[in-house]
């Protein structure tokens, strides 16, 4: 891959050494005929990822690898992702295979259309969950408390399927968690969000590295963080009444 990608694939990974390989395969194909790059971030693995991904990396010119050296968790992971990123277009996807990548193509669209004005953020919406029943109705629960008190207009915030321009990302507030949020921080940032259907598969090895009780003790402090966040934001509106134009000093005579 010549010259800079469109789009930077950000993929966090924490012991997923059984789907990583198959999944990083399935980006690349998706995403063919579009100059993209995709960057994985260890975090912390104790198993074969960082293994798998290196394996990989001779078939997949546009792969890099960064690891923390300890876990910071997937929020963590992602913004380490997004700052070493090239492309000015970011799409997030869980390493653990349940976000098919063929779906990537869609997220990207609206972004890469010339009229995408304000658009901020395409977060993928799952059609049906290929979860436990117990995560299933935690999930759906968490949703609507976080729906009534963020009013964000989604209703699955936390599918890892996104897409946003690296900019817009840039400039939200930054906390752990805060990819759960992102529909909320989007708009409290004036930006649009738009909502697309995705699938979603069954787990292909490994298992999820929070537990429903994990979920519902820290969500409970970042709602409520995000809520604060939200109330005390003031967008002012800016009017330029002059400006004082720079002129470059030229040789001297």
């Amino acid at each position: 891959m010549t010259g800079l990608p469109t789009v930077t694939v950000v993929l966090p990974a924490r012991n997923e050494a059984v789907a990583i390989a198959s999944l990083l395969a399935g980006i690349a194909t998706a995403l063919h005929a579009l100059p993209h790059e995709i960057v994985v971030v260890d975090d912390g693995s104790t198993d074969g990822t960082v293994q798998a991904v290196l394996a990989a990396m001779p078939g997949l010119p546009g792969l890099r690898l960064l690891q923390h050296v300890r876990s910071c968790g997937q929020s963590a992971a992602l913004r380490t992702g997004i700052l070493a990123a090239r492309g000015r277009i970011i799409a997030t996807l869980d390493a653990d295979g349940q976000n098919p990548p063929a779906d990537l193509p869609r997220l990207l669209a609206p972004l890469l259309d010339p009229g995408a004005g304000n658009l901020g953020l395409v977060q993928g919406q799952r059609r049906k969950r290929r979860d436990r029943w117990t995560k299933r109705i935690g999930s759906r629960i968490a949703n609507g408390i976080r729906g009534a008190l963020l009013r964000d207009g989604v209703r699955d915030s936390g599918c890892g399927l996104k897409a946003f321009p690296r900019d817009v990302y840039l400039s939200l507030p930054y906390f752990d968690h805060i990819h759960r949020f992102m529909p909320a921080m989007v708009l409290r940032e004036g930006f649009r969000v738009m909502v697309v259907d995705v699938d979603h598969a069954q787990r292909m090895g490994g298992r999820s590295n929070y537990s429903n009780l994990q979920r519902a003790l820290v969500g409970i402090v970042d709602l409520l963080g995000a809520a604060w966040l939200i109330r005390r934001r003031k967008r002012p509106e800016v009017r330029v009444l002059g400006s004082v134009n720079v002129i470059p000093p030229g040789p001297r005579l």
